[in-house]
């Protein structure tokens, strides 16, 4: 008996194409084989009408050979003779003139034989019109009662109904080698499990799982194509937010030590030396945290929100309650660069609350991997005997010589540059589970907080605190006006003259360094295939080099200074303080000042090469200027080709500054995959069927269906094949990307 278990060869028979399934398509099982779906569908020549056509589109046509000639002509490249075919092919409208070019006269004899008149086959190309006939360039095909064919194919062929199924494909495979063989898998396998329980179905009008795969392979039409999908795509989102709704549930049950706040002093004292309102957001937020803090179990919030529109202070207020119930906090940063930042503006923002207890405040400690062993034992031991309150670090908090008395909330800063073994090092040293507040100043869509952050609660703020300024986003298009980088370094100039300051960030530290590490997307068409460029790029800008060009050159006379990851950790911290204090004109940079910096005097950020950057990543470094109320200018440098996808980014980045916007447009060009799956790159999805941002209304009723479920069940003893697909995903590597949260 086949089952959706057996091996593919089960199916395959003895097809000489059987190692193209297994090894070119990586299918396994006879459940792979049906589940490879169909990447899009052509409509065929029975129904759709030759005279619809449109020039351009794809065509599916069964049809028959009037006639077949071989036509010679002298290759303007070679200036030998060369030779093709010209097929007419009789179908339910006009004729189709499909053409076969040959290298030479003899193959174009040999496939003008085979292309007999009275033969009958399926062919499959690309539609174009000239001078008013319809042609068909090298068109797939396959031919009725030829030697070569397969009767199976034949009638695989003759079964295709209104729409015909285009699989993806590997060498040596075409979709009708697929179709046949998905067509016998079908008639032989009958237990297709329905994982989603009737009820849900009919609740979610959603098809059963036998019905789901006809449509799939062999639809009538595309209402069947969409209803078989949407099946598919509401199973997976059921069965992810069922994990998801566990494990909050889980979370829940854990004990946690509430942190009320205690008589609030400290809370209250620093609210009172503010010298501006908290906005709409930041209470909204501040009492959804409160709320949380005061809860038996820990807090487990992912707090988003642009850049400038005030995290820090919410978590900063989080922090001061839980210092005023007993208890310390800890703020984990991604860089040395951001946790001097964060410690210097804590400290600023606490004033003379920061003198420790005696002044009716709290210590504020900073705890980096550079410093040394003697710069340690301060901290340490104040963190140790609970003297000190706060504590703003980066890995080097992880390590297990640190020690807490009382460690009662853990804030993640940037938490997407984290694993979660990196956390849970820090909240193991708690003596209760500590509660946690993550924060992200990249912009999640609804929908992908619900799926990669499910287990989190999500606070966002929106709005922006008074006093931040417009920013104006040009892209400087160096292909067709490569001149205009001289513009570029004299509006630099400019801005320096006004008494500002300027940002320059390139993509590499020095010339000799190999281009990695780059959150660009290599380029592929729309089938998902490598785009090589014609020519070579030019080498990526280089901080070591630019700074000496710029000060040699359009620039020269400025104050310039350099920040990179390579330099020693006081000398990043000297630099950033130098132009913090104004004694720096322009800071000739990496990426290194993407999160955290804080400048008000800096008005003008130029990146060079900017397309060799993410969406988001743009955004984010666009952030870093227009925060003390002067207007901001960020200019995009490229020689990105026109429509090429790297121009389109930089065009969305300069078409808006809603970073949730744009974090929409970031997600549809990664593919979901820098989200969802562990690396960067953007090109695989964790999620086989589901897109995070179609299919909002599914993962949404997926999730109420979700919570219902295990309100009722939290077991799911009545849903076995719904319950073992939940086991199963959780057991699974796919499950590492629930594991973000």
């Amino acid at each position: 008996m086949i089952s959706l278990d057996s091996p593919v060869t089960a199916v395959l028979g003895e097809s000489k194409k059987a190692k193209n399934f297994t090894d070119g398509l990586g299918l396994r099982t006879v459940g792979d084989l049906l589940h490879h779906f169909p990447r899009r569908y052509l409509e065929t020549g029975r129904l759709t009408k030759v005279d619809d056509l449109q020039p351009g589109q794809m065509l599916a046509v069964i049809g028959e050979i009037e006639k077949s000639d071989v036509k010679t002509h002298q290759d303007r490249r070679t200036g030998k003779m060369a030779a093709r075919v010209e097929t007419w092919v009789r179908t339910d409208g006009p004729r189709l003139q499909i053409t076969f070019f040959a290298r030479h006269v003899g193959s174009a004899k040999w496939r003008a034989d085979r292309l007999g008149p009275g033969t009958s086959g399926l062919f499959l190309g690309q539609a174009k019109l000239f001078n008013n006939q319809w042609q068909l360039t090298h068109p797939k095909f396959v031919l009725f009662g030829a030697q070569e064919s397969h009767d199976d194919d034949i009638a695989t062929v003759e079964a295709i109904g209104d729409l015909y199924p285009i699989y993806p494909l590997t060498k040596g495979l075409e979709s009708w080698d697929v179709a046949r063989v998905v067509t016998f898998a079908r008639s032989v396998v009958d237990d297709q499990p329905d994982v989603v329980p009737e009820a849900v179905r009919e609740r979610y009008d959603v098809v059963d799982a036998q019905t789901a795969l006809g449509w799939v392979h062999a639809p009538e039409d595309h209402t069947q194509v969409r209803r078989a999908h949407r099946h598919y795509r509401f199973e997976e989102a059921l069965v992810t937010q069922l994990v998801l709704a566990k494990r909050r549930r889980a979370v829940r049950e854990i004990g946690a030590q509430a942190r009320d706040g205690g008589d609030g002093t400290l809370l209250k004292a620093f609210d009172e030396r503010l010298p501006f309102e908290l906005t709409a957001g930041q209470r909204e937020v501040g009492e959804q945290v409160e709320a949380d803090l005061a809860r038996p179990h820990p807090m487990n919030r992912l707090l988003q929100g642009e850049v400038g529109s005030g995290k820090t202070l919410v978590a900063l207020r989080a922090m001061l309650r839980v210092v005023d119930s007993g208890g310390q906090a800890a703020l984990l940063a991604p860089t040395e660069v951001l946790a001097q930042q964060h410690h210097r503006s804590i400290t600023a923002m606490l004033g003379d609350l920061a003198g420790g207890a005696l002044m009716g405040g709290t210590t504020v400690e900073l705890l980096t991997g550079s410093m040394t062993k003697t710069q340690r034992t301060g901290p340490m031991s104040r963190l140790g005997s609970g003297e000190a309150g706060i504590v703003i670090g980066t890995h080097a908090l992880l390590e297990d010589k640190v020690q807490f008395a009382d460690l009662g909330l853990v804030v993640v800063d940037e938490q997407h540059r984290f694993g979660v073994e990196q956390r849970a090092a820090l909240t193991d040293k708690a003596g209760s589970p500590p509660h946690v507040l993550v924060m992200t100043a990249t912009p999640i869509p609804r929908t992908v907080a619900m799926t990669v952050f499910g287990d989190l609660e999500v606070s966002t703020l929106r709005e922006l605190p008074a006093g931040r300024a417009e920013i104006q986003t040009n892209v400087v298009n160096l292909v067709d006006h490569p001149g205009w980088i001289t513009r570029v370094w004299e509006r630099v100039r400019e801005e320096v003259d006004k008494g500002h300051q300027v940002y320059v960030v390139c993509p590499r530290i020095s010339g000799d360094e190999l281009e990695q590490n780059q959150t660009d997307l290599p380029e592929v068409d729309e089938d998902g295939q490598l785009v090589v460029p014609a020519t070579a790029a030019p080498p990526l800008a280089a901080v070591e080099e630019v700074v000496t060009e710029l000060a040699d050159g359009h620039l020269a006379g400025l104050r310039l200074a350099v920040l990179h990851g390579r330099l020693a950790p006081e000398v990043k911290d000297a630099t950033m303080r130098a132009f913090g204090a104004g004694q720096v004109d322009v800071l000739v940079s990496t990426t290194v000042i993407e999160v955290g910096v804080d400048v008000p005097n800096a008005t003008a950020i130029v990146l060079l090469d900017a397309d060799r950057f993410g969406v988001s990543q743009l955004h984010q470094l666009r952030g870093r200027v227009g925060r003390g109320g002067l207007p901001g200018l960020c200019l995009l440098v490229s020689s990105a080709e026109w429509l090429s996808p790297a121009r389109t980014r930089l065009d969305a980045v300069a078409a808006t500054t809603d970073g949730f916007e744009l974090s929409r447009v970031d997600l549809e060009q990664r593919r979901e995959g820098d989200v969802l799956g562990g690396s960067q790159s953007g090109r695989r999805s964790t999620l086989q069927n589901l897109r995070v941002l179609r299919d909002e209304q599914t993962i949404v009723q997926a999730r109420e269906a979700a919570e219902d479920l295990l309100e009722t069940d939290p077991a799911l003893a009545a849903t076995p094949l719904l319950a073992g697909a939940v086991a199963d995903l959780e057991a699974s590597a796919n499950a590492d990307f629930i594991e973000k949260s």
